[in-house]
């Protein structure tokens, strides 16, 4: 069992592939490769997708690394391989991005990804430690609760467009989406690799999940 880091130049790797790694070996998943061969991706039994920074400079990123959409896509869509978004991994699975501009998502779940509005008692970016609400129920959740906090480190918050695809957000002054969902596909606003132990358990579960 092989699971598929992509790597497209967007953001630093290796915190998250050393917590992938280990919870592979716990739960014995296999291996965690790093990537950007788009046949390694089509051939992956689990992908991962990373992404930091702005969406519509990793949604480029990503593009520009011809065949890794088109290889996810195959994979998600016809092998019903288990995938997981994180940060802005996650964002691009919306239907489009308004960060400086307005930017297609994979459309993959549908919503909005927006900003998060300051506020007198509230700094954007949100940054740091916040506690997760769990709205849906889910096997990436098993052994996470409301209460349990993970890291943050974002300026925009996808909003979904059915409610049942969100399965976690936290309190900012507003629900800010922290979990989205739907069939084989996870994705997470915040970082699982920093996010100590209940980021690893989540790492854990999407290892051993079989949608």
């Amino acid at each position: 069992m092989v699971t598929a880091l992509i790597d497209y130049e967007s953001g630093n790797l290796h915190s998250a592939e050393k917590a992938f790694q280990r919870m592979a070996r716990e739960v014995g998943a296999g291996d965690v490769i790093v990537t950007s061969d788009p046949h390694l991706v089509a051939s992956a039994d689990r992908i991962v997708l990373p992404g930091d920074g702005a969406f519509p400079a990793c949604k480029q990123a990503l593009f520009d690394h011809r065949g890794i959409y088109e290889a996810m896509e195959r994979a998600v869509f016809e092998r019903g391989v288990p995938f997981m978004g994180i940060c802005i991994g996650m964002q691009m699975l919306a239907t489009r991005g308004l960060e400086y501009a307005e930017t297609d998502g994979f459309d993959w779940i549908g919503g909005d990804v927006v900003h998060i509005e300051p506020g007198p008692d509230k700094k954007v970016p949100h940054m740091g430690w916040n506690d997760l609400v769990i709205d849906n129920p889910h096997p990436v959740l098993d052994g996470i609760g409301t209460g349990d906090h993970a890291y943050f480190v974002h300026s925009y918050h996808f909003r979904v467009a059915d409610p049942a695809h969100r399965l976690a957000y936290c309190d900012y002054g507003e629900e800010i989406t922290a979990i989205v969902g739907r069939d084989n596909m996870v994705g997470t606003q915040f970082h699982p690799e920093k996010s100590q132990a209940n980021g690893l358990k989540l790492i854990a579960n999407f290892l051993d999940w079989r949608p």
